[in-house]
């Protein structure tokens, strides 16, 4: 009796799991927070082309395939827009070591300078978010985050 009652509580708490990332999802993915990170970094770039350099810097070097895929963009756009990143000195695309057939992109030192000033915006932005949280509050969010992104990446999961 006892375990159906955990399994109830556990799909309970999954679908207020699943609605909260949603809700996180959905203010991540918004235009305004896109052009507001740009503005408040002070750099001068597209907001289509932002979370591609983000992306790059954080997964880098990374395959054009892979990166439009965690992006869930088309292909063929996502090579087009790193084409354009690349145009502005900002990544610099090569041939993968491991399978030369393949284009991965990594971010250059101006790219690299743009994403700092982006991380810096990021800090402050979030940082009036946590103003009410204590230390181990914004810990325990960020060890349970990273486990959460750790298993629903793990070889053979769904994410």
């Amino acid at each position: 009796m006892s375990r159906r009652v955990q399994n109830t509580h556990i799909k309970k708490q999954v679908r207020s799991l699943h609605e909260a990332l949603i809700d996180i999802i959905g203010v991540i993915n918004r235009r305004q927070g896109d052009e507001m990170m740009i503005r408040e970094a002070g750099i001068s770039l597209d907001r289509a082309l932002f979370p591609l350099l983000v992306g790059i810097e954080r997964r880098g070097p990374i395959g054009v395939v892979d990166l439009a895929d965690r992006m869930g963009r088309d292909y063929t756009t996502v090579s087009r827009q790193v084409a354009k990143l690349e145009s502005l000195g900002l990544v610099r695309r090569h041939a993968s070591e491991a399978d030369r057939r393949v284009s991965e992109a990594t971010v250059t030192p101006s790219g690299q300078a743009m994403t700092d000033a982006v991380d810096r915006a990021r800090e402050r932005i979030v940082g009036g978010m946590f103003a009410t949280w204590d230390d181990r509050e914004i810990e325990d969010l960020v060890r349970l985050m990273r486990k959460l992104a750790d298993a629903m990446t793990a070889p053979g999961e769904p994410g």
